[in-house]
């Protein structure tokens, strides 16, 4: 076995074992019945309960059935390997099924309907996942983590409805937000148009923090709209700029990080201030020399 391989199987065994020990040192996490308690509780019109938290989901759909059919529409999205292909798949597919599952469990919201709404968005987190290691790491072995890691985000949803405990689902959430945006600051990327990722992380950050203020912002817009409802179209915004982000972009022909491009840009404006500043003082040194010899 070379020694590229070997660290990759050593890689995956250390993030086995560091799951393993916090799940061995870490108390449960039970799902708290109040998260079913929204703010927005309307029937607005048709008879549909909790009206604008289903509704706001119809974004989701039309974003997720775009972008099914661009990736196989005359290669639209130019993808250059199939295990591109099917994580992109996978990944606009888990959003158009979030328009269907998060609207069942807005219509009675329960721990059963709950199930239907956090399944496919571990989709679409997993999938996003194994698009990292493809475009960061290695493309082979990406590919392969597609299966691998699609099913774990299956098993975390099947373990918290069996035992109640949300600490694997909460891996499978939380680590692609962190890992993504730090990946894609600092690992030089394959095509252009980083940048999006960042994007897509912004309004993720912005739709939970949405949802954690769910009936303040409700009370704020004098019970117009809840910040569930709000936090569902910023999470729709996700996919969106992904979708620009692969209609737009082309291979890296160098591949430099968004880091060390921030880092040059940096030194670059810095450059520029320094030479602006001693242009000032050289004027303004000619000047003082220019009066006293008038006087």
């Amino acid at each position: 076995m070379d020694t590229s391989r070997r660290n990759k199987w050593l890689a995956w065994a250390v993030a086995a074992v560091i799951f393993v020990v916090l799940m061995l040192v870490t108390p449960a996490i039970p799902q708290n019945e109040d998260y079913h308690d929204f703010a927005d509780q309307r029937t607005l019109f048709l008879g549909i309960p909790n009206t604008l938290n289903v509704i706001s989901n119809i974004p989701f759909f039309f974003v997720g059935v775009t972008g099914l059919i661009l990736c196989h529409y005359k290669d639209y999205f130019r993808l250059s390997s199939q295990g591109e292909l099917w994580s992109w798949t996978l990944f606009f597919a888990g959003v158009t099924a979030v328009a269907f599952g998060s609207s069942y469990y807005h219509l009675n919201p329960n721990d059963a309907t709950l199930v239907w709404d956090r399944l496919p968005m571990t989709i679409a987190f997993t999938s996003i996942m194994a698009i990292f290691i493809i475009e960061r790491v290695d493309e082979r072995a990406g590919a392969k983590s597609l299966a691998p890691l699609v099913i774990a985000g299956a098993l975390s949803i099947l373990y918290w409805s069996y035992f109640d405990d949300l600490r694997p689902y909460a891996v499978v959430q939380f680590v692609p937000c962190i890992a993504i945006p730090v990946m894609a600051i600092v690992i030089p990327p394959m095509y252009t148009h980083s940048s999006y990722w960042l994007w897509a992380a912004g309004f993720y950050l912005l739709a939970k923090v949405e949802e954690a203020a769910d009936k303040p912002i409700y009370k704020w817009t004098h019970q117009i709209v809840s910040g569930h409802s709000l936090k569902h179209l910023c999470a729709a915004m996700v996919p969106v700029f992904l979708a620009l982000m692969l209609a737009k972009r082309t291979i890296e022909p160098e591949r430099v990080s968004l880091l060390n491009k921030w880092k040059v840009n940096w030194v670059t404006v810095r450059e520029s201030y320094s030479k602006d500043r001693s242009a000032v003082n050289v004027d303004c040194n000619y000047a003082a020399v220019s009066n006293t010899s008038e006087q």
